[in-house]
């Protein structure tokens, strides 16, 4: 089974201390679908490209689990919390393997 994988790119972030409730309101979700935190800030170097205020990894089991966490009401109520003064590029991926 491949894994999944959410890429949260930041573009904008109008109000942190809303960035801080979504995050707080989320993570116990997010962890709840298997998920695992990979990158979450951190410092960075941006050699081509746009550069992003901040960058998100998670890693899920499942590309199957990774869009059902995403879509869960859940998830979309905390995302609420942040959305309006947050302008992010947000994919969820399969990984894949090489064996």
């Amino acid at each position: 089974m491949k894994k999944g994988y959410w890429i949260s790119l930041y573009l904008k972030v109008d109000n942190q201390e809303n960035l801080k409730k979504y995050a707080e309101a989320v993570t116990p979700i997010i962890k709840g679908f298997g998920g695992v935190p990979l990158i979450r800030g951190g410092d960075h170097k941006t050699f081509d490209g746009d550069d992003f205020v901040r960058t998100v990894v998670w890693e899920f089991p499942s590309y199957e689990q990774a869009l059902k966490c995403h879509n869960s009401k859940e998830y979309q109520t905390g995302w609420n919390l942040a959305k309006d003064t947050t302008t992010r590029h947000m994919q969820v991926i399969e990984g894949f393997n090489t064996e």
